[in-house]
């Protein structure tokens, strides 16, 4: 995919972004209760959104920084583990990667929406925050597979290979 540094950052933008949007979509339906009411997520309205978008800039540096200093890292190590390029089907070791990336930065996106929104912004004590930590990682570890394997990182490919066409 991405063959020169530039394109690396730009990858990691997009992907970034991919992945902080859906989960603050997901994240600000829950705190608006969609989950509670009759039809769940399916009752969501449109409401959802500015409040996510709001969140999604500035989580999204979050994502692409901690990504970039050790989540790809840790993602390709995982990958180099339970995958061979050369004899693996391509297919497999993308996945293999996806797996060990999300395996990291879940717990990792966490704790950085633990603090800021648990303890900065609600005010809860410092000595609940491993309680907080693991509640949250819970909470969005699924949608965290789920959405990069299926939506964030096919997105992202698509919208990579579109910008750059060879």
């Amino acid at each position: 995919m991405p063959k020169t540094k530039m394109q690396g950052i730009i990858f990691g933008v997009i992907m970034s972004y991919a992945m902080a949007i859906g989960m603050e979509v997901y994240n600000i339906a829950i705190k608006m209760g969609y989950p509670m009411q009759q039809g769940g997520f399916s009752s969501m309205t449109n409401a959802v959104f500015p409040a996510a978008l709001l969140e999604a800039a500035y989580m999204g540096v979050f994502v692409f920084i901690f990504s970039n200093l050790w989540g790809n890292r840790c993602g390709a190590s995982f990958a180099a583990k339970v995958s061979d390029p050369s004899k693996d089907n391509p297919y497999f070791c993308q996945l293999m990667r996806q797996a060990g990336t999300i395996a990291v930065m879940c717990p990792t996106m966490s704790m950085v929406a633990s603090i800021l929104f648990n303890v900065i912004l609600a005010g809860q004590p410092v000595s609940q925050l491993p309680a907080i930590w693991v509640g949250t990682v819970i909470k969005n570890f699924p949608m965290a597979f789920f959405w990069n394997m299926f939506a964030a990182a096919p997105f992202t490919r698509w919208l990579f290979k579109k910008l750059f066409a060879d």
